[in-house]
């Protein structure tokens, strides 16, 4: 195998310094969001729902890159917690339409503060036309959606 089939060196593979960045602010975000008892997939529960009302718990999972049995339990504390409320039963299918309480939306605008003042210490060494571009790039590489 020759050089160029290989990673190389991993400071300049992509995909180990992008995973780096990922543990950084993942590690970040725990911190922030544990003194207002949130973990990062209840907090991602919270602004997906602060931002799209009504999602079911299946589209829930997918924005928080988690499980929908994993949902299914982030969705039941949150709700235990008086955080979220669900319809009993659903209106049609399965789907319980997920929407915040107005004691979530308190705990939301905390917790979203709190992330994005660990987004801001992690990015600070950027100006920010950089970081814009960096935002830009990084979408660029998303793979297209199923049927676009």
């Amino acid at each position: 195998m020759c050089q160029g089939e290989t990673v190389g060196p991993l400071e300049e593979a992509v995909g180990y310094v992008l995973k780096q960045v990922a543990s950084a602010l993942r590690s970040g975000m725990d911190a922030a969001l544990r003194p207002l008892d949130l973990t990062v997939p209840q907090y991602a529960c919270l602004e997906l729902l602060g931002q799209r009302p009504g999602l079911s718990n299946a589209e829930l999972a997918r924005g928080a890159f988690v499980t929908r049995q994993s949902m299914n339990g982030v969705l039941r504390g949150l709700q235990d917690r008086g955080l979220v409320t669900r319809a009993d039963t659903a209106d049609h299918g399965r789907a319980r339409p997920a929407e915040l309480t107005d004691t979530g939306r308190t705990r939301l605008t905390a917790a979203s503060v709190a992330v994005h003042a660990v987004e801001e210490d992690l990015l600070r060494p950027l100006p920010p036309e950089r970081r814009r571009r960096l935002l830009d790039d990084l979408t660029a590489c998303l793979p297209s959606p199923p049927g676009s």
